[in-house]
Parts: structure tokens; sequence; C-alpha cells
């Protein structure tokens, strides 16, 4: 990550890229992170705190982050996974809403198209969702479906000649208050397997409504969605989605992302904690001069070097070809763990000033418990990874 400047001087380690894991990046790469980076402070950083006081989200943005251009920087611009996992880090660490909104829109809903659509329909549907002149979501979680969404979604989808037609409900799903497609997924009524189809938001009998009084990631547009006899072309059911199995591939990559997320929440807690311990006195000298502080320090940036190493080396494997899902399973439970130990040391830290939003640690504090419980829970990605090292399923 880049060195950033605090008030008292530059500092070697300042950026908590404690073992310089930017340095794996080719040149072209780093300059492209960096140029992220730039964009984020200048663009993302001075709007965030107070688009989530507010719960908006900031729509002018859209053109500009279509203008950056860093839709699907693996399958479409021939980058590699830590480069793409470093920028996912890289958002979240400046707001953890927008890169949510990124994770929906370029991770699971273009994710989906990347692997389950067919040739023609991935030329009649990407180019639009690249330069995000459309913006997507994905249509998973239910109501009363969770962690047992696989073998439980209860959305129905029925064959009627030449359309699908769908009948359920889906919900917390980001960006749907607006978005102009949904990615939904619902259970063929004829072989029980659940398929994908890509749902124009504007077609009758489809209702999103947005999601109130959240404690965490408020700008991203969360909502419960309806589904009333919604009649789909047959055109627009995603060719290779035809069991859960399918769905898992885009789940596999986008749990990956997730455990990024969790180390760039642990990066902006570090840099919020970082910057009040040398600024804040009391006792007449700055806090960062106090052993049980620095020892505060030194444990958030240990939980964020750990977790990044290990995610830069399943961003190796990943582009080896070699992983597994499992091991993304484990990942997403590692990180995020280390992540809410992080943020709530760096709360307690910031003391009474830690619990508003002003200072930036409050809202940190609060969007980890959201990346903590998505894209399966703690719980169920240690079973995951239980199963791989045990040979025995411990989940139902």
């Amino acid at each position: 990550m880049s060195q950033r400047t605090s008030s008292n001087g530059s500092l070697p380690y300042a950026d908590g890229d404690f073992y310089s894991f930017e340095a794996l990046l080719s040149d072209k790469e780093r300059d492209r992170l960096h140029e992220v980076r730039a964009w984020l402070d200048r663009e993302v950083r001075p709007i965030a705190t107070e688009c989530w006081n507010r719960a908006e989200f900031p729509h002018d943005l859209v053109p500009k982050l279509a203008e950056l251009d860093v839709m699907s920087p693996v399958r479409r611009q021939g980058h590699s996974n830590l480069l793409a996992g470093l920028l996912h880090a890289e958002f979240t660490r400046a707001d953890a809403s927008i890169a949510t909104f990124m994770g929906v829109h370029d991770g699971l809903f273009t994710g989906s198209l990347e692997l389950l659509a067919s040739q023609e329909q991935k030329a009649a549907w990407l180019p639009e969702a690249y330069a995000l002149e459309k913006i997507g979501a994905f249509g998973l979680t239910e109501p009363l479906g969770g962690s047992d969404v696989a073998g439980g979604t209860r959305t129905t989808a029925r064959r009627d000649g030449d359309v699908w037609v769908l009948n359920g409900a889906k919900r917390w799903i980001g960006n749907a208050t607006f978005s102009d497609w949904v990615v939904v997924f619902a259970r063929d009524e004829a072989d029980n397997q659940v398929k994908g189809f890509l749902v124009d938001t504007s077609l009758p009998g489809y209702r999103a409504t947005r999601i109130e009084n959240k404690i965490a990631l408020r700008t991203v547009q969360n909502a419960d969605i309806t589904l009333e006899n919604v009649r789909v072309p047959a055109d627009f059911k995603l060719a290779h989605a035809n069991s859960f199995k399918d769905t898992n591939k885009v789940l596999k990559v986008t749990r990956l992302a997730v455990a990024w997320q969790a180390v760039g929440q642990q990066l902006a807690a570090f840099d919020v904690a970082r910057r009040y311990a040398v600024e804040r006195e009391q006792f007449g000298r700055p806090i960062a001069s106090f052993q049980l502080v620095q020892n505060q320090l030194v444990t958030m940036l240990g939980n964020s070097v750990s977790s990044m190493g290990m995610m830069v080396r399943l961003a190796q494997l990943e582009d080896a070809g070699q992983a597994r899902d499992e091991q993304s399973a484990l990942a997403k439970a590692f990180t995020t763990a280390r992540m809410r130990e992080s943020v709530a040391i760096g709360r307690a830290l910031l003391g009474g000033n830690g619990i508003v939003t002003d200072y930036g640690m409050a809202k940190v504090f609060a969007d980890a418990e959201a990346i903590y419980s998505y894209e399966g829970t703690h719980e169920i990605n240690t079973l995951v990874a239980g199963r791989a090292i045990t040979g025995i399923s411990a989940i139902a």
C-alpha cells in the first residue's frame, strides 16, 4: 500500500504494508494501483462519511467509475488476481460501501454473466455492464434462506412456452433499488434444480423495496425483492446456470473478494488509529508514546499483515488455477475474524471519539459487521474448511 504521511512526518511503515506485498506486482500493475488509490483519495474519501450518515448512494460517482475503467480486471483486462485483490482492498479502505457496490456489480453480477452466460449472451450483455451503462444486482439470499440457500431456495421458475415465470422473494439485494438488471436464482419446478435468470427490473411483477435502519454499509441500497409472475424471455435464462454447483462457481470467486475487503477494512482501521494515536495528546504527550497504545496498534498491524499474506498466496494460487473452494472459505473466515478484532481495538483506542463518525472509526467499526456476515457466515465457512481437513461434513 502507498506510504501515507502523518502530522509528525513520513514514516516507512505508516501505510501498513509492513512486508512490502505491493512490491510483488509488476511495475505496470503497481502504477495502476497507485492511479486507483489517488482517484479514491480524490473522489470517494471526501464524500464517504456524509453519504453513509445520510444512507444515500452517490449516483454521480457512477460515470466517474466508468471513466476509471476498473471493471473485470482479470477476465477482461488481463491483470493478475493479486492486483484485483489489492484494488478491492483499496476500495474498501476508502469506503466499504462503494467497495460493496463494486463487489455486487463487478463481482456477483458481471461474474455471473462471465461464468454462466453463453458467448452470445455475454456479447449482448457484458459491454453495457462493463461500461456501467446498465447497473446489475445479484438475487440469491431469501427472507427465509441464507446459509441453507443451496438446498432451500424457495423462489420458483416455471417454463411456459417461450418464457420463464418467476415467483418468490429475495432479501439483502445490494443495488436493487436502482439496478437495471438483476441475476435471480430460482428453483425450476420441473427438475428441482436452481437456475439463473437475467431479469429486467422494469418487468411487470418485479418490485424492490429499500431495507431501512441499517447500522452497516448504510450507503449501499439493499432491498427486499418480490417477484410475482415475472415473465422472463427464455433466452434470458443463463445458459450455464443449471444447478447450484454452477452458482457456487460465482460464490467461490466473490468469497475471495470479501476476504480482500476484510484486509482493506483492517487497513482502514489502522489508518485511523495510527493517525489518531500520533495526533491525540493526553498527559502532555501523544498517546502513541504509551506502551499499551503501541501494543494495540501492533496487534492491528499483525492482524492485517497476516490476513494480507494469506490473501496474496491465495491470489497466486488463483493465477495458477490451483485455488480450491475450501481455501476461499478459510480465507473469508480467518480474515473477517481478524478484522472484527482489529476494528474493535481501533474503536476502543479512540475512546468516546470512536463512536461518532466524525473521526472515521465508528463507520469502519460498523461496516465490519456486514463484511463479517455476507458471502457465507464465519461459521459456515469454518465448516467448509473443517470438512476439507476431516473428510466429514458437519453441515446438515
